[in-house]
């Protein structure tokens, strides 16, 4: 399966179980280690474990393996890496301390470093 397609499966699981605030990120050019970043909210513990567990369940029935999960005990993050697609699915407030969005936004080289004398 293509990492475009990947991408949309995921979306899909997580649209399927009422996932907020779905933000997917292309990496492809800050990263050789995913291409897509997608981030998502749940509205509890639960609802996160809920979310990810629909993840894998939807790639498994396509024949997708995830090659890892982190985060299931507490579930107030949990990360699924499919390789190509890498999932967070955390709390709102969990989601606002870390802000990923703002760490994958731009590129190192796209930054402008202006010395002042």
């Amino acid at each position: 399966m293509q990492s475009e397609q990947l991408k949309d499966l995921v979306i899909n699981a997580i649209e399927e179980i009422k996932g907020n605030d779905i933000n997917c990120l292309d990496v492809s050019e800050l990263t050789s280690v995913t291409d897509y970043m997608i981030i998502a909210s749940g509205t509890s513990n639960r609802h996160v474990k809920s979310v990810a567990d629909s993840v894998m369940d939807a790639c498994k029935k396509n024949g997708i393996r995830p090659l890892g999960t982190e985060g299931q005990g507490n579930s107030e993050w949990v990360l699924v890496d499919l390789g190509d697609v890498v999932v967070h699915v955390m709390l709102p407030a969990t989601r606002a301390f870390y802000d990923l969005e703002r760490l994958w936004e731009s590129s190192p080289q796209e930054e402008q470093v202006t010395e002042q004398v």
